[in-house]
């Protein structure tokens, strides 16, 4: 027995050590350890522990920055955060035990023995917490923070990637890749937004991990036990925000991060693209080809054969002789020209740009500080080094040359940075800044700091006028400097449903302005699925129809005759919806909510949401419900609430799935009651002026509303002082009132009338505009013309709409209320 004993003992022993070797001082795995000193300075607390140093900064009451690093901070510095800690009133106490910091939103708890943190909501329910045991720590360079994985929790966001709209159960990385007809679940792909949402028990919030080298987040995957992320070198740097509603938490990230400016008012219309389009008689034939059959559009986007040889800041003299010509030629048709750019300057004496960046010293570098070279279009190229203002500078100038021959927007690609064996060596040197970091830490931000000087330099250039700036790669924050779209894309079905989710994603986490190649960049579309995807694309913030080199041409009329009349009837909604499309761009610019929202975003906490993950909101009124191009029958799920059909206004109450049979002209859209969108008379391109009438459609409904209506010149900065007609119309449910406040701004609007077109409401209610008796008049409503039966024994195709109420009113800048 003592002997059994004493064998007991000594494996007791034996484990004891084992920990120690393990997790004690030789442990592969370095922890913060216990906390041993903590000074609160201000809205700040400083941290010494065993292994560790860190700082806790409230940034805002909802808003808490957490910085640890196994040596002493360094200087604080971003790519992304442009925002300062405000004066905040916060409670910071300590004891033995923990230190405590409270604010009128939150409350963050920092135990000391080890060092842990847990976020309260102000009733004292948990949001998120360090895992127990786990918290912080190292793996060599490598640092990753560890949270409870809370029951039934959900995560949104992460920006541009592939998979379900729920993170849960997967893994990803962030490591800017050049992926060429990516599959659906392929990861990395383009761009590194380091951002998610958590949501679980009627709580939800966000954590931003600000580090710039390839970084790792874990949701589940492969373990039950925690979430976890981390980068592979740099310190651990996150921002933890929360409040009661999801839309607040975007709102709090792009304060953090900057939030878009206006565009220009023709980037919202419809683009026609291919790589590519040349000679310049091939672009006049696109041109005229858009107008002759009626399909409104304001952009044409040249590819990279326009260069000389694939080089940058040149154009092939045989296909394209004299460009201001061109692009003349077309803004007198009603086109903007944007143009491709690469980061690759060939490597070639002789060629100016190469020889000024040569002399100017702006490439990328080894350490032994010759140029970086790789392979890219042009063959071998050095790269211009974006992290320093000697480099941006130069792409400035070098840009100024598109301006005076008349290009409006400048489309980066091949920004992340991509290179033939797609292997850039780790020891480049980028300037940084003036601090230098190598190629593992500034990959992620090398397109950030392109679309930075695209933007930047052609803003100057344009003089006043703004530029539309178009990437393919960027990092948290490249919605101040660009819009991006979703890469290099397959003719599929559920690309293209993938490419939805793809919007609802960089919605969820800033990025308002995006979009998808419409019909699919790589294969040849059906005309089936080019159909659908279209009809989806009239709902994408950024509307571009855009395929590749040897495929066949996918221009709206390239599909057959019907295919070409269902693709009209939606690019010309899209125009009547450019008043909604415009104010709802602005109210990005105010708050940073995107035009694309995830049903996460309103109905959070709706388990239904991730089921029907590729249903989204265009803008507040709208909900989309996009389908296969293969399916025939189809079920969609209104959340909670009252539903319009757009084409019927049939009523449709939520909370509920309905199956529905699919058409193939007709994308299932539904209006959410109480909304307000003004629509304009159809135009083909941004230069045309509408009629003089706004047209308000008002969905009756059993909640209040309000929609703030925007105007400016779609064009300059001017907006910027004052420049801008704005006002805000309410519906109120219970007084029964519409009301139009009154106008701001120093401009006046551009329609003389609006009229009002009632949806749902009784037709033989009585309507005052002012307390004055209204002549409303019975109306018909049509969204989209019948198609044509092609079939020359059939019957003419019914006309879709519904009757509703309309009263027209002078426009005045004066506030005004109808009731009824």
């Amino acid at each position: 027995m003592m002997r059994i004993k004493f064998r007991a003992f000594g494996a007791l022993w034996l484990c004891f050590a084992f920990s120690a070797t393990v997790f004690g001082q030789g442990s592969p795995v370095k922890s913060m350890g216990n906390v041993t000193n903590a000074v609160v300075d201000g809205g700040q607390v400083k941290i010494t522990t065993q292994n560790a140093r860190a700082e806790v900064t409230v940034y805002t009451p909802s808003v808490i920055r957490v910085r640890i690093d196994k040596h002493e901070l360094a200087a604080d510095f971003s790519y992304a955060v442009i925002a300062k800690p405000q004066q905040t009133k916060a409670n910071i106490t300590q004891n033995d035990n923990e230190i405590s910091i409270v604010t009128d939103s939150l409350k963050l708890t920092i135990t000391k023995k080890p060092f842990a943190v847990t976020f309260y909501t102000p009733a004292g329910e948990v949001i998120n917490q360090d895992e127990t045991g786990l918290a912080t720590s190292w793996v060599n360079d490598a640092v990753t923070t560890y949270k409870k994985m809370q029951p039934d929790e959900h995560f949104v966001g992460l920006g541009e990637k592939t998979g379900p709209l729920d993170r849960k159960g997967a893994g990803f990385t962030n490591w800017n890749s050049d992926t060429f007809g990516y599959r659906d679940g392929q990861d990395p792909i383009y761009s590194t937004i380091p951002f998610y949402i958590g949501i679980h028990h009627n709580v939800s919030y966000g954590i931003f991990m600000d580090n710039t080298y390839q970084s790792d987040f874990n949701f589940g995957a492969s373990n039950n036990r925690f979430s976890s992320f981390g980068a592979h070198g740099g310190e651990m740097n996150y921002y933890f925000i929360y409040h009661k509603h999801l839309a607040d938490i975007i709102t709090s990230y792009t304060a953090l991060t900057g939030r878009m400016h206006l565009p220009p008012l023709w980037s919202l219309g419809y683009q026609q693209n291919r790589y590519s389009y040349y000679p310049d008689t091939e672009v006049y034939r696109i041109a005229q080809t858009l107008r002759e059959k009626k399909i409104p559009a304001d952009g044409i986007t040249l590819d990279i054969h326009y260069m000389d040889k694939y080089k940058v800041f040149t154009w092939d003299k045989q296909r394209f002789p004299d460009p201001a010509k061109m692009t003349g030629r077309l803004k007198e048709m009603g086109f903007k020209t944007t143009l491709i750019v690469d980061p690759g300057v060939k490597a070639e004496p002789g060629y100016g740009v190469y020889d000024r960046g040569l002399k100017d010293d702006i490439f990328i570098k080894y350490q032994d500080n010759t140029n970086y070279t790789g392979e890219v279009w042009p063959g071998w190229c050095h790269f211009p080094d974006f992290t320093g203002a000697k480099g941006r500078n130069w792409w400035e100038t070098e840009l100024k040359q598109y301006a005076a021959e008349g290009v409006s927007g400048i489309w980066n690609d091949m920004n992340e940075i991509a290179t033939w064996g797609q292997k850039m060596p780790d020891n480049v040197i980028f300037d940084f800044e003036g601090r230098k970091a190598s190629h593992l830490e500034a990959r992620n931000v090398y397109g950030l700091n392109m679309i930075r000087a695209s933007y930047e330099g052609y803003r100057k250039a344009l003089n006043n006028k703004r530029p539309f700036i178009l990437t393919r790669s960027g990092y948290a924050g490249l919605q101040r400097y660009s819009a991006i779209w979703t890469g290099d894309n397959r003719a599929e079905d559920d690309h293209m449903l993938l490419g939805v989710r793809l919007l609802s994603s960089l919605g969820l986490s800033g990025v308002a302005f995006s979009g998808m190649d419409i019909g699919g960049f790589t294969g040849n579309a059906s005309v089936g699925l080019y159909t659908r995807w279209v009809q989806i694309g009239a709902f994408n913030p950024y509307f571009r129809n855009h395929t590749g080199v040897n495929t066949k041409s996918a221009e709206p009329w390239a599909f057959g005759e019907e295919a070409l009349e269902i693709a009209r009837n939606y690019i010309n909604l899209r125009y009547k919806l450019l008043p909604y499309l415009y104010s709802t761009f602005y109210e990005a610019t105010q708050n940073g909510q995107p035009v694309v929202r995830s049903l996460a975003i309103n109905y959070t906490h709706d388990p239904k949401i991730f089921t029907y993950q590729n249903e989204y909101q265009f803008g507040n009124a709208f909900l989309i419900a996009p389908f296969a191009s293969t399916d025939v029958y189809g079920t969609v799920y209104l959340p909670k609430g009252k539903w319009y059909d757009l084409y019927s206004d049939e009523l449709s109450m939520g909370n509920k799935e309905t199956i529905i049979k699919l058409a193939k002209h007709k994308l299932p859209v539904y209006v959410k009651e109480s909304s307000i969108i003004p629509m304009q008379s159809l135009i083909q391109n941004t230069t045309e002026k509408p009629t003089d009438t706004l047209d308000v459609h008002i969905y009756k409904g059993d909640v209040n509303n309000s929609f703030v209506y925007y105007e400016d010149d779609g064009e300059s900065y001017d907006y910027e002082n004052g420049s801008f007609y704005k006002r805000t119309i309410s519906y109120k449910a219970i007084s029964k009132t519409i009301t139009f406040g009154k106008a701001e701004g120093s401009v006046t609007s551009k329609f003389k009338y609006v009229r009002v077109l009632l949806h749902g409401f009784e037709t033989n209610a009585a309507v005052k505009a002012d307390g004055k008796q209204a002549a409303a008049k019975a109306s018909f409503v049509s969204f989209i013309a019948p198609i044509s039966r092609f079939d020359p024994e059939g019957t003419a195709n019914p006309v879709e709409g519904s009757n509703v109420k309309t009263l027209v009113l002078p426009n005045g800048s004066g506030q005004f209320t109808i009731t009824y």
